[in-house]
């Protein structure tokens, strides 16, 4: 007997590999892509074409959409969530006591839902500083986070903490290290709190990406691209070399899902995107 959980992951395999047959996709890489970079494009749609470049997951989607990405064979491999009376964002999150309540009860419902959907990672951001220290904003977001990883670790749902500049896109932003996203990870330490490194925002707060994925890569559960500048698409025309840091990530043994969130600067949105899955299909 397997539980249904264990069924609906057998499914996925499945499917990740038939993807791989039927589009001439290598096999080393699972190709996401962030819904938000295509709001002209509807959910319908995009899924069709994606299946049709490689794609086997459309991410940053709530329950309410899940539906749409199982009818077509697809899964979420990063979910989202409203904000809870505008806490849980990029801004007010878990770096203040205050929000903890909120969030927990949150959360706990969202990863119940996210498992029994036979999904595996949940969202979540730091908030902003605020004028608050690194060091506090540390202690409260694991002092918070601590709060649902026996809910995390029962259902098997990685909570899943994006790093982003707080340079450019993000200001203020306390998670816009590696570092400080690490330590965090080790202070709440569960198997189940991890990170998203996004390419496209370390690139801009840190650069020596390869080297960082080489290093920190058992704390990381997912990636993001972006072109650099701009967050454009990630051929030539910018700075990152793709195709080396796929095939960094490839060699750390990373089974989980890549996802491509820049924003398509060509009339032909949807031919930027399978630009992109080609790119970093090494």
């Amino acid at each position: 007997m397997i539980t249904r959980r264990e069924a609906v992951a057998l499914s996925l395999a499945a499917r990740l590999s038939a993807a791989d047959t039927a589009t001439g996709m290598k096999g080393r890489v699972n190709h996401s892509v962030c819904k938000w970079c295509y709001g002209k494009v509807p959910l319908e749609e995009l899924c069709a074409a994606g299946k049709q470049m490689g794609l086997t997951s459309i991410e940053l989607l709530g329950p309410a959409d899940w539906p749409v990405l199982k009818k077509h064979g697809m899964t979420c491999a990063m979910t989202t969530n409203a904000s809870i009376d505008g806490l849980g964002g990029i801004a007010k999150a878990w770096n203040r006591p205050e929000h903890h309540d909120k969030l927990v009860q949150a959360y706990e419902e969202w990863i119940a839902k996210a498992a029994e959907a036979g999904l595996t990672n949940v969202i979540c951001f730091s908030g902003n500083r605020d004028g608050m220290p690194d060091e506090t904003g540390l202690e409260n977001c694991a002092k918070g986070l601590k709060r649902i990883m026996s809910v995390a670790e029962k259902h098997k749902i990685n909570v899943v903490m994006e790093l982003l500049n707080s340079k450019v896109n993000h200001k203020d932003y306390m998670c816009d290290r590696t570092a400080w996203g690490v330590e965090l990870c080790k202070r709440v330490g569960s198997e189940r709190m991890k990170l998203l490194y996004d390419i496209y925002h370390m690139q801009i707060m840190e650069g020596d990406v390869i080297a960082t994925i080489q290093k920190f890569h058992p704390y990381f559960a997912h990636y993001h691209t972006g072109g650099v500048p701009g967050r454009a698409e990630i051929d030539e025309t910018q700075e990152l070399n793709y195709p080396a840091i796929m095939k960094a990530i490839v060699a750390t043994g990373f089974k989980g899902f890549v996802a491509q969130e820049f924003i398509p600067k060509r009339t032909d949105a949807l031919g930027s995107l399978r630009q992109g899955v080609n790119i970093c299909d090494v």
